[in-house]
């Protein structure tokens, strides 16, 4: 906090103060490390669309929630159900992660994309600048 407060130049009881107010409102949901799944041994990135039967979203959520190599999972408009993000050490991990997916009860099938290169890493400041420049004195 100190050193943000040099960098802005405000006290640093104002910047823990504005930290708080966002963590409040939800801006900042988390805090800590950003860990990379390649770094872990997991460098396979894919997306899998999962379809269930109607009426088990849920549960079949619940279950995804219980496989680790599962980082995200999104329920989604379009072509299935639900969009996870799987990490895999390689083609054939993938492949038994993607063979525990289609054994949960619920799940009607799956889709698999793999990523070959990430273009644009996981970022929100753009979107805070420009938020920031719509919001900003007139």
């Amino acid at each position: 906090m100190r050193e943000y407060a040099r960098i802005l130049g405000v006290a640093r009881g104002t910047v823990q103060a504005r930290i708080d107010s966002l963590e409040r409102d939800g801006v900042i949901t988390a805090t800590g490390p950003v860990l990379s799944p390649a770094a872990l041994g997991h460098p396979v990135l894919a997306f899998v669309h999962v379809e269930v039967t109607q009426g088990h979203l849920d549960e079949v959520g619940d279950a995804l929630a219980a496989v680790p190599e599962i980082v995200e999972a999104f329920s989604i408009t379009g072509g299935g159900d639900l969009l996870t993000r799987v990490v895999a050490r390689d083609a054939g991990h993938l492949e038994d992660v993607i063979q525990r997916l289609i054994q949960l009860p619920g799940v009607v099938r799956t889709r698999t994309e793999i990523a070959l290169r990430e273009r644009v890493a996981h970022r929100l400041l753009p979107l805070v600048e420009a938020v920031g420049r719509r919001s900003g004195p007139s």
